[in-house]
Order: structure tokens, then sequence, then C-alpha cells
């Protein structure tokens, strides 16, 4: 049985690989950790595991490595798309898969991590266009402006309440927003679109759009207000 760390600071996140790691039954979530302290007291506490990090945490890369070989333990680094893979393979992790990766391939990364071999995407440093992902680019089209703002808010791990008061709306319109979502992207709840998005970069590209603007909108309204 592998045992496997996860650590990463979205909740949605962890909550997205453990969903695909679970469907393997030689792996083991022995515990989700949200920020580095955590991460380095599981690292202690359950030796000889299997420590999937999102590298976007920015522990102390050396210590924890330290850590990782004077435990037994072995780390596969979780990059955004545009890094290089190489570079965290040099710094001592085992494995390396990009935010986006599908889940089969990140089974078959900690499988191989597992066994003692290394890791790390086909690419070092991954390119894709959008003429790459043709579902990722049907789906946003599809969706309206309003409904990407709130695919933007799911994959931040937003309930619906909260996602209505950022929108100024109420709770029901919330949720029959995400009846329309799960409609046009083949989804059946909140972590399968949040997953569907990260996995389709184009999708995740308009949905981070999404975002910022929100976030700058949120800025301007409180400057105004002063």
């Amino acid at each position: 049985m592998n045992k496997i760390i996860l650590a990463d600071s979205q909740a949605i996140f962890r909550a997205g690989t453990a969903k695909v790691l679970a469907m393997d039954e030689d792996m083991r979530i022995i515990a989700q950790c949200a920020d580095i302290e955590r991460m380095f007291h599981a690292i202690t506490t359950f030796p000889g595991s299997i420590v999937l990090l999102a590298a976007s945490l920015q522990p102390d890369f050396t210590r924890l490595i330290l850590l990782l070989e004077s435990t037994g333990s072995r780390g596969i680094a979780v990059i955004e798309n545009h890094e290089n893979a190489t570079h965290y393979l040099q710094m001592g992790f085992r494995g390396v898969v990009f935010r986006n990766v599908s889940g089969t391939a990140l089974v078959e990364c900690v499988r191989r991590v597992a066994s003692g071999d290394i890791s790390m995407p086909t690419h070092a440093v991954q390119i894709e266009s959008p003429e790459d992902d043709l579902v990722g680019a049907r789906v946003r089209d599809r969706l309206t402006p309003k409904e990407m703002r709130i695919v933007a808010l799911i994959v931040q791990g937003c309930k619906n309440r909260e996602i209505a008061q950022r929108l100024k709306t109420t709770e029901q319109v919330i949720k029959n927003y995400l009846r329309s979502i799960y409609d046009k992207t083949g989804v059946g709840d909140r972590l399968e679109l949040a997953l569907f998005t990260i996995h389709h970069r184009v999708l995740a590209k308009a949905a981070a759009e999404a975002g910022h603007k929100m976030e700058a909108e949120a800025r301007d309204a409180q400057e105004a207000a002063v």
C-alpha cells in the first residue's frame, strides 16, 4: 500500500487529487495539508510516504528534500503549466506533473515514483495551443460571461453562498446557473467542474481571466467608495 501525503493550499485541488488517487486500490491518502508546516509534520509522522506537493506553496526546498531523504519518502512536485519540470528534478524531486495533469497520468506518475523510478512530463516545458484543446475551446465558447465567472469562483473553492455574495445575487440563482453549466460541460457536480476546468487549459485560462476581471472590478469599487 502506497501512503500518499497531499499538500496544496487550495482545498478543491486536494479534494480532486484525492478523488483521483482513491480509485487506485494500492494508494491510500494518509494526510492532506493546506500549508507548509502541516506538510513537514505529516512527513515526519508518516515516513516512507509519497508526498504530492504543490510547488506554489514555496517551501524551503533544501529542508524539504533533506527531510524526504531522512524519512525514506519521495516527493512529486505539482507545477504550473509554464514551469520547467527539469528544474524540480534537479532539486531532488522524484516526479513532476503539471497542474492540469490528467487523472490517468497522475496515477501513473505516483506508481512510477513509488516503484523507485523517476517520472516527468513528456516535455520539460508544456506547450499547448488553443487548437490542441478543442473540447475546452468549445465549452468556453458555450459559457456566458456570468457562467464563466461562476466557474472561476468554483475553481477557487467558493461555496454557493459566497458566490452569490460576490455576484450580488441569491443562492437559488447560482444553483440555477450551475445546472446550466453542468449541462454545457457534461459534469455532475462542482468538484468534477473544477477538475474539468483545470484539465482543459483553454477553459482554465478563460476562468482565470474572468477571476482577474472580478478582482479588478472589486478593487475599483472599493477605491470609488473611499
